[in-house]
């Protein structure tokens, strides 16, 4: 077939079914697709491997990867962005599928991506916005990894803005208040997005990092931020809504950003990574973690970009 996205019925004829069956299998998570402008696509690429793959597991065949332990490769290494609801949703999916893993590590957006590039990692969070477009994640994993076959999976939408101490009598709501108020800053570490927002906000109103106080003082998860305000090392700093909500301390939105994960085509249907997704779109993790904040789940698993 010459296209490389195929629609609801080049899909059923191309897999000799009928239309009502890839609704069905659409509904039950077991075909690989997205949704554009209301119509749901079908990457070929991602069509052929879960083809190969189901066919795969109707037979003992060996591991093409194997780990030093087992021989055979039972986890995937991720690398990159954090936040709250990820640490959750990892927790569930290991609960509900025992032995599957995924290790993470917050080493921040930026070096999340370059660490999947050189190949240290299986997949990688992200969450970089593109100052010139205002888009999220997909100029620069375009700019970073030109020479892979790579696929982004939209997570969800989530708020990012100020948090404040308590001790402060009025929240932070704006990048010129830090100056203005003289606060002291706990900053993220650079190359994390939370930092390339801070940094791009900064530039644009005229602020330099060296006239705010702590703005050398880093932290690499929203969690060290929070505990940075109430231990009173800093007066201000940005996180997510849901830590400000777990540690209750006042917030004010900054953006709704998407955190999105990378990985290569060849990981896409490792068993970690579709243990992964299905979790991510279960209904009861949505219900378990809706007290912590305007997390929007509508496209979740969704790929909102496959490079050829």
């Amino acid at each position: 077939m010459k296209n490389e996205y195929m629609t609801t019925k080049e899909v059923a004829d191309y897999l000799g079914i009928h239309e009502k069956q890839v609704y069905a299998l659409i509904k039950e998570n077991r075909i690989p697709c997205t949704r554009l402008t209301g119509k749901w696509i079908f990457p070929k690429f991602l069509v052929d491997q879960w083809l190969e793959l189901d066919a795969r597991s109707s037979v003992d065949m060996p591991a093409e990867t194997e780990s030093p332990k087992t021989g055979k490769r039972d986890y995937v290494l991720a690398a990159g962005s954090n936040d709250p609801i990820l640490d959750i949703l990892l927790n569930d999916m290991q609960r509900i599928n025992p032995g599957v893993n995924i290790f993470s590590s917050s080493t921040g957006s930026t070096e999340g991506i370059k660490l999947l590039a050189g190949g240290v990692t299986d997949m990688a969070f992200c969450h970089l916005l593109d100052p010139e477009t205002g888009e999220y994640n997909i100029p620069f994993i375009k700019s970073h990894m030109q020479d892979k076959k790579i696929a982004v999976i939209h997570l969800f939408h989530r708020e990012i803005g100020f948090i404040s101490s308590p001790a402060l009598k009025e929240k932070v709501k704006s990048f010129s208040e830090i100056k203005e108020r003289k606060l002291k800053l706990i900053n993220r570490q650079k190359g994390s997005g939370t930092r390339v927002l801070l940094d791009y906000h900064f530039e644009k109103d005229g602020i330099k990092g060296d006239s705010i106080a702590g703005y050398e003082t880093e932290a690499s998860t929203h969690f060290e931020v929070c505990l940075a305000l109430l231990s009173g090392e800093a007066d201000t700093g940005i996180a997510t809504i849901a830590a400000a909500k777990l540690f209750g301390l006042p917030f004010e939105i900054i953006k709704r950003e998407s955190f999105d994960m990378v990985l290569l085509h060849s990981t896409f249907f490792d068993k970690s990574v579709q243990a992964f997704i299905k979790a991510l779109t279960s209904e009861d993790f949505k219900k378990r973690v809706s007290p912590l904040g305007e997390y929007d789940f509508t496209d979740s698993g969704s790929i909102i970009y496959s490079s050829t």
